[in-house]
């Protein structure tokens, strides 16, 4: 028999739910507002929420349940994705709450919601097996590739990440990455649903504002970023108001940079591991260990064509792992890298992510990345490049400092030094952003094959 969750978990209508611009909403204030959204909401059964603000995309998020829509997240907005979103969707229509350029029907956010009288409503809610989200990966054709979430699956998700996390009730969650993304929209907006925190509005980006928006957040405060961003607001010497905890997902974490940002902030930082698949499924204390451990109730099984599969917990269904796992026993495991990022060389093998860690080690480098093109180099070969911002580095001592951790077999060819890396907004390189370097430096590598 299907159950019915609430929307928020308590039922306190005085309970701080959100702080926009140092000011707190209150439960019953964004219930109200997800009434008034809701029944401003056009008739289309898709919305895809493409608002700034953390506290209107949360309003927009849970009017859409209210109104029996599903929530379309995809990983991208570029012109293909939303040609294929629209295919699938027809009804589809955009939440916006500034400018914005998608080719969809646009609603925009009222902002007399905030000015309406604000009353207590009813607590919404919402059948666990009802498909609730639809969020999206990146096939290897490029084609979106969806996978639904249910109300329950999300639930018990985050109430399993509260529980790991352990921390105080009401903790405030500052997030440098969008609430749209599958990291961002499950620790910063859905642990304010279920999660007994409250929502930090504001989507700060460069390390000022990130400090300023922490600062007009009452204590505790929790900081979701990446590892760039991280980095940046350790390099900006910007003093970081006192944190409980720092979370981090969407790339790999150096272990040096989380020693320095636990000294920095004298909180500990945890690292996420999850997909768009399967959602959070288990955390690290990266300073203090290189073994993540599954989420209550999850487990890894490996298979006969040594894929894992992640079963149990919020999971409906056993869920491929696509990535290298080392099972330590008792939920631990190593990861030890994306199985699509192994590369050979000279009959040596290595992963990207080990090879981009030790670039990134060097010191001196801020940010960088290998990319391994497809084998269509004039011999049939395939040479590794390799992308890094490094100011006051030479190629010629990054290249130095390379030979002495890697293998020469996987030393880049170009090496190219960049003012900055085309991360996007959850601070991730996407292929697409490294391919179109390599075509733009690939005469440096012609260059340098000319010269051997």
């Amino acid at each position: 028999m299907t159950r019915a969750l609430p929307l928020l978990a308590g039922n306190d209508p005085d309970a701080i739910f959100a702080w926009r611009r140092g000011i707190p909403v209150r439960a019953a204030e964004f219930l109200a507002d997800v009434e008034r959204l809701a029944r401003a909401m056009p008739a289309g059964g898709h919305v895809l929420n493409a608002c700034q603000d953390r506290y209107h995309v949360a309003v927009g998020f849970a009017a859409a349940l209210v109104g029996d829509k599903i929530n379309l997240l995809p990983s991208t907005r570029n012109p293909d994705t939303v040609r294929h979103l629209r295919a699938c969707a027809p009804d589809l229509f955009c939440l916006v709450d500034g400018p914005c350029d998608l080719p969809l029907p646009q609603m925009r956010y009222p902002e007399a919601l905030a000015a309406a009288g604000r009353a207590a409503s009813a607590m919404p809610e919402i059948d666990e097996d009802r498909v609730v989200a639809r969020v999206y990966t990146s096939g290897s054709t490029g084609a979106p590739l969806p996978h639904d979430k249910t109300w329950g699956a999300l639930v018990a998700c985050i109430r399993s990440g509260r529980d790991r996390l352990a921390l105080p009730a009401r903790t405030t969650l500052v997030g440098t990455v969008p609430a749209q993304h599958m990291y961002g929209f499950e620790s910063t907006l859905l642990m304010a649903f279920h999660g007994d925190l409250a929502l930090g509005s504001a989507h700060p980006f460069y390390p000022a504002d990130i400090v300023d928006e922490l600062a007009r957040v009452p204590a505790p405060r929790m900081l979701v970023s990446t590892p760039v961003h991280l980095r940046a607001l350790l390099a900006s010497g910007l003093d970081i108001p006192p944190l409980r905890m720092v979370l981090c997902a969407t790339a790999p974490l150096a272990v040096e940079l989380a020693h320095e940002v636990e000294a920095r902030t004298r909180a500990p930082l945890v690292e996420i591991y999850g997909s768009t698949e399967t959602g959070q499924i288990a955390t690290r204390r990266t300073a203090r260990t290189d073994a993540f451990t599954l989420l209550d109730g999850l487990a890894l099984v490996p298979t006969a064509d040594g894929v894992a599969m992640a079963s149990g917990g919020h999971l409906a269904r056993p869920t491929p792992i696509h990535d290298i796992i080392e099972p330590l026993g008792g939920g631990d495991f190593r990861l030890h890298g994306r199985s699509a990022d192994m590369v050979n060389m000279a009959g040596k093998r290595s992963s990207l992510a080990h090879l981009n860690h030790q670039l990134c080690s060097v010191p001196g480098v801020l940010d960088g990345a290998f990319f391994a093109p497809d084998p269509t180099a004039r011999d049939g070969v395939a040479r590794l490049m390799a992308f890094a911002v490094a100011p006051g580095l030479t190629v010629q001592a990054l290249r130095a400092a390379l030979r002495e951790r890697i293998d020469a077999a996987f030393m880049p060819r170009p090496l190219v030094l960049l003012a900055d890396m085309p991360r996007n907004a959850t601070g991730k390189l996407p292929r697409a952003a490294l391919a179109a370097l390599a075509v733009e430096h690939g005469e440096i590598a012609q260059a340098e094959d000319d010269d051997c």
